[in-house]
């Protein structure tokens, strides 16, 4: 069985005072448009939270197909670090989809061909313009990367990239990933902007 993983627990400062995770997006909570898009590859779903998210966030996926646990940050504002490493210890699959609630274009198809990419190695990255590697979107080896995660966190402030430097990781460059999917896969939203484009689009 594959795992999903939705990180949720970042501020968002630039979205305003809400919760970005639970913004509604054409009728449905943001964090459930990603939900719903990956519910046909993965087996459960792990939310990584802060606590106090954690009843809404529940609230919204009610109804879920998958089983869905909650994985909270103990301590706060550790960044995505902390946030991959809680989500990936939760995972009951040896391998997972680990992806940020802000990106409700997230293609199946490409979460399928990162599963299937990931074999023999620890990670499946997508990297963009040979450069902007996608770690909220890719695919773990759910021990490995929690454990390289716990390892990164002995230096201060770690990048995200620390723990992916120490795996073993194929890169799934741009030229390949437009043969799978739309790099509309990637949008994230951001700002309020963002999430009215988002919604008209998703309107159409």
């Amino acid at each position: 069985m594959h795992s999903g993983v939705i990180i949720a627990g970042g501020r968002s400062t630039r979205f305003g005072e809400t919760d970005k995770a639970l913004a509604d997006l054409a009728g449905t909570p943001m964090i459930r448009r990603v939900a719903d898009r990956i519910d046909d590859i993965v087996g459960e779903l792990i939310v990584n939270c802060r606590p106090e998210q954690t009843d809404p966030i529940r609230e919204a996926m009610a109804g879920y197909s998958l089983p869905v646990s909650y994985a909270e940050d103990e301590v706060p504002d550790r960044g995505p670090v902390a946030g991959i490493r809680n989500g990936l210890d939760a995972a009951s699959g040896e391998f997972a989809f680990v992806v940020a609630c802000d990106m409700p274009f997230v293609d199946p198809a490409l979460v399928a061909y990162l599963f299937d990419s990931v074999a023999g190695h620890e990670a499946a990255v997508p990297r963009l313009d040979s450069e902007w590697f996608q770690t909220t979107q890719a695919v773990y080896h759910a021990d490995a990367m929690a454990a390289a995660c716990d390892d990164a966190f002995e230096r201060e402030n770690p990048r995200i990239l620390d723990p992916l430097e120490t795996l073993d990781y194929t890169v799934i460059e741009e030229a390949e990933l437009e043969a799978v999917t739309d790099l509309d896969s990637f949008e994230n939203v951001n700002t309020r902007a963002e999430l009215e484009a988002a919604a008209d689009r998703l309107r159409e």
